[in-house]
Formats: structure tokens, C-alpha cells, sequence
């Protein structure tokens, strides 16, 4: 008498050869039964002998594809049926699906031979995948992922692909997004009124353009590129001036691990997550100077071509470093559609390299970097979106809208917290859009019913996001204070909800519970219990609110109004511009001036005092040169940063920065000093708040904690476990996360 076993495997097992996978080890095993997408993941259900069942669950855990990532599997056993043999059943709709859709996938390097093969018959075809390599994210409609729900259904396999599809023993069995150059989309290039079709002529034809240093907007995975020679400086200032990206650094896309080398410095961290499978942009320190591509900068933003085009595109003869930016304006989301690529585009591309599968959604590059406590994610998109990083302890669905700078949306459902895409700046009018767009996108695909939502915003009352939560229809809704939702976001991370750390909070900006702004905050407690405000960064004033984000002299004429003596920033050393003097006059005069606790406007302080008193382009601009001024220089003697009741009192730290530039200090020894300074006055006051609270952990989070130096300098300094973001950024990005961690701990339940 056989048994049988019924099987749910939940996880990223969709659109990722899974049922394949399962077919032939039900074959190798002796098995009768069925396999099919559920809306909650893979069902199997297998009969046979008790021993064969056992070797079959066993490999099922053992070896699953190398594009799955298998959260749970549950096991029971089951009437068996008597079945004769084992197939692929239609996926079937019960319920709301929670599947884990799969993020994209970079071509596999059996794919990668192929398209390299003259006797294959997808040789040179630059839409080639299989179960294992491919588009997913941005091709799926809707689920379950079946081709006739993704953006690939306007194309029907010809003989070759469907008896592939067909085939349990072949690669390509149910890859949904199987093609070739006879039955599959292509690409053609069109520049001004010339249209080149063909895939390898337009391919070709880019490749040329592109030594001949002009700019090719390039229909990728996600969206388009705006691509030029890496080498050639000017074609990569005509970039930066048609783009209005004044100074922010591009990212460069390198043909291989050894054209990488030799632009930057890879430690074996640093090449594994290069080649890592989400295939991100990854920060590495510069050997090379590339100054269109990164000004004033030590580091590139590296990336190792994923699609098969990229790979096509320089076998044609492209330059091996290639800026591969996201295609827009500057600020705007990248363009996925062509129609709007074309409109946004013009003036700034030569020409357009244009592939016909749509794309269902934009997704933008990642971007990641190996930190002082490991990999980190710092813009979680293509490779990792819409992937579940965590199961919340929640059954209620929940939807969490984030922050307005570096948006991104969390849907909870059936308790995995799934993280959108990236989306932008809430600023910009097609970012809002986006965000919206998004919210929908995600809710739809998971069939989420908008009055069984509960809505989470971030506390700001004049948040774009907040404004467009209190419009959404839902069945509760709540406010999460920003700082608290960057803390959470590490513990849910860690699914560490009962646990008591203290947690620091650095960052530029964050509405506070006394409507001031914070932004150097020290909480006591945990996800279930909340936090307590227990330590702040002294308070200063911003003059212009907001605005003083731009000009780092304005952030200085607010802090430096503390200090009792201070020479004329105005003379040398500083020259100070005459923002100075008017921000000060608004200090002295009480006008249009907000009270804050930021650590980021300090650094931005600091940076004006060392010589950065421009207007910043890009955020973050001036902490980041003060960040990489100081990694010139060796280790220094930290200036004070102490505590002084319940505050970190700066006046001690940038009184001291002021009194070596005046004695004409090297400007690196003094950034040098003052990281090692706000590192000794963080760890200092992180281990007296530990002691008095009886904890042992310590959590940093915020936008200022992606400066690679400072975490090295706590980490030198702190001897308590240190938990940071690594799967969602600790800058904006990680927010919401952070509030649907709280929100399912603090909701009202049916």
C-alpha cells in the first residue's frame, strides 16, 4: 500500500523552475502525483513507498533550484489516490495569493554559451533565458507567474520553444518568458529618422555609436539606460550637462571582474556581491581616475552586465566601462515605456536602442556595498525587489507608505512583509505618480482587499505620503515617527520583536514627537513595547527650515549660533559666501528659523567649516565629501563629543574644528578627528545607556550610517553587539519596513 505526502513549499518558488525541479524528482524517485503554483507558493502532492517519499523530501530540501529561496515547507500526510505517473497541473486561484514573487534574474552561464553558440538556435538572440536566468519582476501582470499573466503573452512559441516549454527534462520546461529569434520580440535601433531593425545590425550599429562617444538610451530589464564611454570625458560631461546631473556619480557598467580591477580596489566581498545574483551596483574604493564619472569622489559605483543584450552589446566592440545611468532627467523616475522614453529622452540621447517586450513596471539598478558589519543594501531594486525580507507577526494585511525621500512601499500579507522597488523622491510630480502607481501595482498583484488594510504612514503631517495615506480607503490607520520606523526596520530584519536594545538614529531629517526636527536620537525598548526617547543630539536651529538641507553654510550659521566664540567665517580660512551672514541674520532676528537635533546638518556643518560652501547637488553631497576627505589620512585623536545631561553637546566638537583650521590643520586630519570624535561621543553615551537599561545590544540605523568610516570607527570603539540594516537600507529606503514592523505589533485586531 503506497503513502502520500501533500506538500506546500512557500518562498520564491514561482518562475524559478521549481515545479521542473519537483517533476523530476518525482520521476527519479518512483513517484506518482501533481505539482502546481498555488496562490501561497508550489503544491505537491507524492505517493509512493515511505522510503522513496523520505529521499524525495529530503533532496526537495537539499537541492532546490539555484534561483529559489525556500521560506517554509509544510508536510502531511494524505489518502493516496492511486495516481499513475506525475504531472504539472494549472496553477489554481483559491484565496489571495502571498507567493513570493521572484525578483529578476541576471542569464545564467548555460544561457550566456548558448548565446555565444553559432550552432545554437537562440545564437546571438538578446532576449535568451530559462528557469534559472531571466526577467520575472518586471514582466509579471498579475499572478500566478503563468506566461499568459506576464508581458510575454503577445508572442505564441513557435515548435522549438513549446516543445521545450513542454519538455520536463529540459531547461526551459514552464519557463514563462521562453523565446527565440523566431517566435520572440527584438530589438532595432532609431536614431533621428533612421529605424535599424534587426537584433545584431542595431546592437552593432549602438556598439559603434558608442566608441564613437555619443549617448544610446538603451531598453534594459527595468527601464532604460543612458549609456556613453566611461573613458571618454567628454562624452561623459555632454552626459552629465544634458541630464542637469551637475555632480552625482554614475554608475559603470564593466564588461568583467578584471575590467573592474582595474578601476577599483576588490576585496573577495566586494567580488562576490558583484557577482552576487541580484547582480547590484556595488561602492568600491576608486584606483582609476574617472572624474566626469565620480567628481570629488574615492569611490565608483560598479556593476557586471546581467542581460543578455549588455553581453551582446560588448562582444559588438562597446567600450569595456560603459556609465550605464538610469534614463530621466535628473530626479525624475527612470523612463520603462517607450512612447515617454522617447518624449523625456529627446535632447539627451543620440540614439534609442529599443526593445519590443514591454516591461510591466520600472524597476532601477540596486545599489549595495560591503560595510563595516558586512553587505548592505543602500537602494533596493532590481535583484531584490519585490522580494519578502521578513515574516511580521501579523495576519492582518498591512500597507506602509514609507518616507518622502527615497520611497518605498511594504505590503504585509499573511504576515511576509514584501518591499517594493525603489521609487524616488515624493518631490518630483512623476515620483508621486510612480508611488502611486506602485501602491496599486502591489495591492492588485496580491489581490488585497483595500478595506481589510491597515494603513501606515510616517508622522510628518505635510509628507506627501502621509497626505495620499489619509485619501486610501482601509480599515485602520496609523502614524509611526520616523526615527522608531529606522530602529524597527533593523529588528524586523532580525525578526526581533521582544528584544530591548538601545538604538541610535542618525540621519538629516525626521519629524520628532515635539514637531521639531530630529535627527541624532538614542531610543531605549523594543518593537512590542515601544521606544523611549532616552538621548538627542544638542539642539540647534536651521535657518530656512528645509531649505538649509541645500547650503551647508546655512546648516552652519544655525549651529555655530551656540557657540560664544566664534572668529569671522567670512575671512579666511573659511570665505564663508554671504548666505552666511543673511542665515545669521535670521538666527539673530528669530525669523523662519526650526529648531533640530540632526546629525546629518552637523556633518554638513563640519563640511562647511572644512572648505565645502557650495550649494550640494545631489543629497547627502557634502557629508560624503567630508567622508572621503578624511579617509585620506590616518587614524586621529577624536575631538570631545560628551554628554551633558540628556544631551550630546557639539559645541565642544566643532569648536575644536574651528580652532585647527585657524592654526592651518591639514583639513583630512581635522574630518579625520571629527568622525573619530562623533564615533567616541556615540559610543560613549550607547554604553552608559546600556548599562542603565540592562542591555546588551546596540542598533544603528539612519541615513548617516552608510558612511563606510564612521561605522568602522564605532565598531572599533564598541564592544556590545552591533546590529545593523543589511537586506533594506538604512537610509529612507528602510522606513517602511520599519513602520510595518510596528504597525503589526501596535494594530487593533479583528
Amino acid at each position: 500500500m503506497n503513502a502520500a505526502l501533500s506538500i506546500r513549499v512557500r518562498g520564491v518558488v514561482q518562475g524559478v523552475g521549481f515545479r521542473p525541479f519537483v517533476f523530476r524528482l518525482a520521476e527519479t524517485n518512483g513517484l506518482t502525483g501533481w505539482v502546481l503554483n498555488g496562490p501561497e507558493g508550489v503544491n505537491i502532492h507524492v505517493e509512493g513507498a515511505e522510503r522513496a517519499l523520505d529521499s524525495f523530501v529530503a533532496e526537495l530540501k537539499a537541492q532546490p533550484p539555484p534561483a529559489a529561496d525556500i521560506t517554509a515547507i509544510d508536510i502531511s500526510r494524505s489518502e493516496a489516490a492511486g495516481l499513475s505517473g506525475f504531472t504539472i497541473r494549472e496553477s489554481r486561484r483559491n484565496g489571495h495569493p502571498s507567493v513570493r514573487v521572484s525578483p529578476d534574474l541576471p542569464i545564467c552561464e548555460m544561457c550566456l554559451a548558448e548565446l555565444f553558440d553559432p550552432a545554437d538556435p537562440r545564437y546571438l538572440y538578446p532576449y535568451i533565458n530559462c528557469t534559472n536566468c531571466g526577467p520575472r519582476y518586471t514582466i509579471v501582470e498579475r499572478l500566478p507567474y503563468d506566461r499568459g499573466n506576464t508581458t510575454m503573452k503577445r508572442w505564441p512559441l513557435d515548435a522549438l520553444c513549446a516543445a521545450q516549454y513542454q519538455d520536463p527534462v529540459d531547461r526551459r520546461f514552464h519557463a514563462q518568458p521562453v523565446a527565440c529569434s523566431n517566435c520572440g520580440p527584438h530589438y532595432r535601433l532609431e536614431s533621428g529618422d533612421e529605424m535599424l531593425a534587426g537584433d545584431l545590425p542595431a546592437i552593432k550599429r549602438a556598439a559603434t555609436l558608442l566608441r564613437a562617444g555619443q549617448i544610446v538610451a538603451i531598453k534594459g530589464i527595468g527601464g532604460y539606460h543612458l549609456a556613453c564611454d566611461a573613458r571618454n570625458a567628454g562624452a561623459v560631461r555632454t552626459l552629465r550637462e544634458r541630464k542637469y546631473r551637475k555632480e552625482k556619480p554614475f554608475a559603470v557598467m564593466v564588461r568583467t571582474v578584471a575590467t573592474a580591477r582595474e578601476l577599483a580596489e576588490l576585496s573577495k566581498e566586494t567580488e562576490a556581491l558583484l557577482a552576487s545574483i541580484a547582480r547590484p551596483i556595488v561602492l568600491v574604493a576608486a584606483n582609476t581616475q574617472l572624474d566626469e564619472v565620480a567628481p570629488e569622489n574615492q569611490e565608483l559605483g560598479l556593476m557586471l552586465p546581467y542581460a543578455p543584450l549588455h553581453h551582446l552589446l560588448f562582444a559588438a566592440g562597446a567600450p569595456e566601462a560603459l556609465v550605464m545611468t538610469s534614463a530621466n532627467r535628473s530626479s525624475e523616475p527612470i523612463a520603462f515605456e517607450d512612447d515617454d522614453a522617447r518624449q523625456r529622452l529627446s535632447g539627451i540621447a543620440d540614439a534609442f536602442l529599443i526593445g519590443e517586450r514591454p516591461i510591466a513596471r520600472r524597476v532601477d539598478d540596486s545599489v549595495a556595498c560591503v560595510g563595516a558589519f558586512g553587505p548592505v543594501v543602500l537602494r533596493r531594486s532590481r535583484g531584490y525587489a519585490p522580494g519578502a525580507v521578513t515574516t511580521l507577526p501579523s495576519r492582518r494585511p498591512i500597507l506602509a507608505l514609507g518616507a518622502d525621500l527615497k520611497s518605498t512601499i511594504t505590503l504585509v500579507v499573511n504576515g511576509q512583509a514584501f518591499i517594493s522597488q525603489h521609487i524616488g523622491d515624493l518631490e518630483h510630480y512623476e515620483s508621486r505618480k510612480s508611488f502611486r502607481e506602485t501602491i496599486q501595482d502591489l495591492v492588485s498583484m496580491y489581490e488585497v482587499d483595500w478595506n481589510d488594510l491597515a494603513i501606515v504612514h510616517d508622522a510628518h503631517p505635510q509628507y506627501v505620503s502621509t497626505a495620499y495615506a489619509l485619501e486610501l480607503p482601509g480599515s485602520y490607520r496609523s502614524a509611526v515617527q520616523h526615527h522608531r520606523a529606522h530602529i524597527a526596520s533593523v529588528l524586523a530584519e532580525k525578526r526581533a520583536w521582544e528584544k530591548r536594545v538601545i538604538g541610535i538614529s542618525f540621519d538629516g531629517t525626521g519629524y520628532g514627537d515635539d514637531g521639531t526636527i530630529w535627527g541624532g536620537e538614542f531610543f531605549a525598548g523594543s518593537v512590542a513595547d515601544g521606544f523611549e526617547r532616552v538621548l538627542h543630539l544638542k539642539g540647534a536651529v536651521l535657518p530656512g527650515g528645509d531649505a538649509a538641507a541645500q547650503y551647508p553654510v546655512q546648516c552652519a550659521a544655525g549651529f555655530l549660533a551656540e557657540i560664544d566664540a566664534r572668529p569671522d567665517l567670512t575671512a579666511a580660512p573659511f570665505h564663508f559666501p554671504p548666505r552666511y551672514r543673511k542665515s545669521l541674520d535670521l538666527v539673530s532676528k528669530g525669523l523662519r528659523i526650526f529648531k533640530t537635533t540632526s546629525v546629518g546638518r552637523l556633518f554638513d556643518t563640519a563640511a562647511a567649516l572644512l572648505g565645502f560652501t557650495r550649494r550640494i547637488s545631489f543629497e547627502g553631497q557634502a557629508a560624503m565629501w567630508l567622508e572621503h576627505l578624511a579617509q585620506r589620512v590616518a587614524p586621529c585623536e577624536p575631538y570631545p563629543f560628551p554628554i551633558v545631561g540628556q544631551e550630546l553637546d557639539f559645541k565642544p566638537l566643532l569648536e575644536s574644528v574651528i580652532h585647527d583650521r585657524m592654526r592651518g590643520r591639514e583639513t583630512g586630519e581635522i574630518a579625520r578627528a571629527f568622525h573619530a570624535g562623533i564615533a567616541q561621543g556615540l559610543c560613549g553615551a550607547a554604553t552608559v545607556r546600556c548599562a542603565e537599561n540592562g542591555i546588551d545590544t546596540v542598533v544603528l540605523s539612519g541615513g548617516v550610517f552608510q558612511n563606510g568610516l564612521l561605522l568602522r570607527e564605532i565598531k572599533s570603539r564598541l564592544a556590545m553587539q552591533i546590529w545593523t540594516n543589511g537586506a533594506v537600507p538604512p537610509n529612507d529606503g528602510g522606513i517602511s519596513l520599519g513602520q510595518a514592523a510596528i504597525a503589526s505589533l501596535s494594530e487593533p485586531h479583528a
